[in-house]
């Protein structure tokens, strides 16, 4: 099955960060792709969102996706209706078999669907009726890397359009990004024989492709971060106990440095020292999985 000369819907979310555990929706977009569109034909197809997330915007994010905190609250949507649409729209493509373009995928489908548990609202596959990750996915990250593993130079979605001839314009954006994924999933289908098979049975191989290139950018990070890790699940990360406690440990640190970062005076920041300390020492716990050497016993440091 040629699945790049077929119907494809591409989906792409802007956030409030890159922590997938803790990230909030701000903006979102499934454009509903035929061979042949132009982005004047998509523009009656595509779905837009502006959610209000609940939390601030950092500057960093609005640097990246131009929201403010104040424009997503004055303008946006409530978060769980946002999450809610978003997921039925995904179904919608998902049930009748139209493939799923998300550049990054396990970004995107992980975000919605710790947005869908935040709100209790039914997760993807709930709403599909299994207990596996939704499928078909197809990812031109994933498929890029594989298709032309030693092509040196960024892999970013800009990189991507410009190596294949796509046309991105307002990078960043949910709706330009999602079509200029499409549009390199297509590129790429198009130019290797080798991924012209049923999507379902692409989505199975990208699982293997996705844990595959974590493993050795997890290799290649440890050799000089020794407690790096690498997500290898693929297109979405299950939800455990222990990414539980991790995302609430690493909530309470970036709290901590933001009380820090607030001292202005030479008393307050002598004040925001211990939340500062506080702050590494929660960052050492989640990197290496061991207390800091200073709240160690002697006995403990010895061994």
């Amino acid at each position: 099955m040629t699945w790049y000369t077929e119907p494809l819907a591409g989906f792409d979310l802007e956030t409030s960060g890159v922590n997938v555990e803790t990230a909030r929706i701000v903006t979102a977009a499934v454009v509903d792709y035929k061979p042949g569109d132009t982005t004047d034909t998509l523009s009656d197809r595509s779905r837009l969102w502006l959610a209000n997330p609940g939390v601030r915007i950092p500057a960093e994010a609005t640097a990246v996706h131009g929201i403010t905190t104040e424009h997503a609250r004055t303008n946006g949507r409530p978060a769980a209706q946002v999450a809610d649409e978003i997921a039925d729209v995904l179904v919608a493509a998902l049930s009748t078999g139209i493939p799923v373009v998300a550049m990054n995928g396990r970004f995107d489908f992980t975000i919605l669907d710790r947005e869908l548990r935040r709100y209790q609202l039914p997760t993807l596959q709930q709403r599909l009726g299994g207990e596996t990750a939704p499928g078909p996915v197809i990812d031109p990250y994933i498929l890029d890397k594989q298709a032309d593993k030693w092509r040196k130079g960024s892999r970013k979605l800009e990189a991507l359009a410009a190596h294949y001839g796509v046309t991105l314009t307002d990078a960043h954006t949910a709706d330009a990004d999602a079509l200029a994924a499409v549009q390199v999933a297509v590129a790429i289908g198009a130019k290797y024989p080798e991924l012209h098979v049923h999507p379902q049975q692409l989505h199975v191989w990208q699982i293997r492709w996705a844990a595959q290139q974590a493993a050795d950018f997890q290799e290649y990070l440890r050799r000089t971060d020794a407690h790096a890790v690498v997500d290898g699940e693929w297109p979405l990360v299950p939800l455990t106990e222990a990414r539980k406690i991790r995302a609430a440990l690493t909530d309470l640190a970036e709290r901590y440095e933001q009380i820090a970062a607030k001292a202005t005076t030479d008393v307050g920041k002598q004040r925001a020292l211990p939340i500062s300390q506080a702050a590494r020492d929660i960052r050492t716990v989640l990197a290496t999985s061991q207390l800091p050497a200073h709240l160690r016993t002697d006995e403990e440091n010895e061994s």
